[in-house]
């Protein structure tokens, strides 16, 4: 007996050491993929750094490309495009204007009753476009969009009407890429967003829309044609004088200005009597060897409709933002087996992960990070996650969320040294430099806009920081496209007179 209880024990503590050893190498191989998970997110950290001397050489980057792009088209990766804007609001238009808000499956008809900052009455409808029209003929199309319009023309109150004897005026906001040749006059590029209209590709956008309201006696003038950041700077003058630039972050992100006229070379003909001149920069398609460029944004951009371009788009707006976070939680899935042993599938598709989703999961307060854990569990399917796993993904989110505000920061300071107002100059201490914000991200991605401007504040100093302000514009492509029929009406010179 003493035999079988002696060889007994000895196969116990067998199995007890065999168990230990596979405890401790389960525990060693876990604390491998964990390390190496963490080397993953050390590096992507490194590489997305932005430092000051860094954010320093991006902004004389934006400044150097700003002014080959003045020089001649095609000179820079910046188009640079004159948007033939040279009056924008003062604050002083009056009377009532109409607004077209064309960029998407449906558009906005508006009717604005100016009398000065703080008297604006505006009244609009939203109208869906049929989905046959978007692959149609151009005539269809324009014919819908003026039937739409004299329609709303045709509710207008008694506190809504143009004077007698005149003719009703309107701003048109065109967000698909136009080639300019006037402020009321430009010719379709290309299509985008699910729009392919053969015919209308080369066509002026303005003599289409007009044709098709005289085809059915609607009495209105298209006075100002416009890009909807372009709007969105008309919006931000009108309310406030010391308005200089507009920037958009929203889906996608683009910049205007006001420039000095004679400081742009490729400028043909006489100066406009303001001698300014507001550019449209495009600057999503800003490149440069200083920006941080990592893996993600390398397989992000090979993947995309555009390789190769919008390449400061692809790091800095709400598009893309919760997309690299997404390709940066793959790789640790696949290399360090962060989430398990098998790929989630769900964490396989491209854009599943949006930048609201990624801004709630950044923004989570509670102790426990319940938000990451439920966003992960209803978009992305992962249930398995432990406290430490979540504070990592928080630590993604910041990682890409502050790299792009930061960057954003950057090139707005590129426009401000273009333009002279990134230091304060003798005699000019007061001097406000404005510059007008719209888009989602900025408005609700808190962290983000924080961060932004934090980075200005860096960049700038107290003293210069002091005198630049940014301030929220909303609707830009709406009230922006009004005031800028106000702004550029054919009764303008009567009204100042009267």
């Amino acid at each position: 007996m003493g035999k079988v209880t002696v060889a007994a024990t000895v196969v116990c503590a067998a199995a007890v050491s065999a168990a230990a050893v596979l405890v401790v190498r389960h525990r060693m191989r876990n604390s491998g993929k964990w390390a190496k998970a963490m080397d993953i997110l050390r590096e992507f950290e490194d590489k997305c750094g932005t430092p000051i001397a860094k954010l320093r050489q991006v902004a004389d980057a934006m400044t150097v490309e700003m002014h080959a792009g003045l020089a001649s088209d095609g000179g820079s990766k910046l188009k640079m495009l004159i948007s033939y804007v040279d009056n924008l609001p003062s604050g002083d238009e009056n009377g009532i204007f109409y607004a077209l808000d064309l960029g998407g499956t449906n558009f906005r008809v508006l009717r604005v009753k100016l009398g000065g900052v703080g008297n604006v009455k505006k009244e609009f409808q939203e109208v869906s476009i049929p989905p046959n029209l978007m692959i149609g003929k151009c005539e269809e199309l324009f014919d819908f969009i003026a039937g739409e319009l004299a329609k709303f023309v045709a509710t207008e109150g008694e506190d809504m009407q143009i004077p007698p004897g005149t003719q009703r005026e309107l701003g048109f906001t065109f967000s698909f890429p136009v080639k300019q040749s006037s402020i009321a006059g430009g010719t379709l590029v290309r299509w985008t967003k699910g729009f392919n209209i053969e015919d209308a590709v080369g066509q002026d956008v303005v003599d289409e829309l007009t044709k098709a309201m005289e085809r059915i006696g609607l009495d209105m003038r298209v006075s100002a044609l416009v890009n909807d950041t372009v709007g969105t700077l008309a919006g931000g003058r009108y309310s406030n004088p010391n308005v200089i630039a507009a920037v958009i972050l929203g889906t996608g992100t683009n910049a205007a200005y006001v420039e000095r006229a004679n400081a742009i070379p490729k400028w043909q003909g006489l100066l406009p009597k303001s001698g300014e001149m507001v550019i449209n920069m495009e600057w999503g398609n800003f490149r440069s060897s200083h920006l941080p460029l990592t893996e993600f944004d390398e397989s992000l951009d090979n993947d995309s409709l555009n390789p190769g371009e919008q390449i400061f788009e692809k790091i800095i707006s709400g598009m893309y933002l919760g997309e690299i976070v997404r390709r940066v939680l793959l790789k640790m899935a696949v290399e360090a087996e962060f989430f398990g042993e098998t790929v989630p599938l769900k964490l396989q598709k491209p854009f599943i992960l949006r930048t609201p989703d990624m801004s709630a999961m950044h923004h989570d307060s509670t102790p426990d990070l319940k938000v990451v854990a439920t966003k992960l569990k209803d978009i992305l399917e992962i249930t398995n996650t432990s406290l430490k796993m979540r504070r990592v993904i928080v630590e993604v989110c910041e990682t890409v969320a502050t790299r792009g505000a930061r960057l954003s920061a950057a090139g707005i300071l590129g426009i401000l040294k273009k333009i002279g107002r990134d230091t304060v100059k003798e005699g000019e201490e007061n001097q406000k430099s404005v510059i007008a914000m719209d888009g989602g991200l900025f408005e609700h991605y808190t962290k983000f806009r924080k961060a932004m401007q934090t980075a200005m504040d860096e960049l700038l100093g107290e003293e210069a920081s002091r005198n630049m302000i940014i301030e929220l514009s909303n609707d830009g492509s709406g009230l922006g496209a009004a005031l800028l029929a106000a702004s550029h009406s054919q009764y303008r010179e009567y009204i100042e007179s009267t």
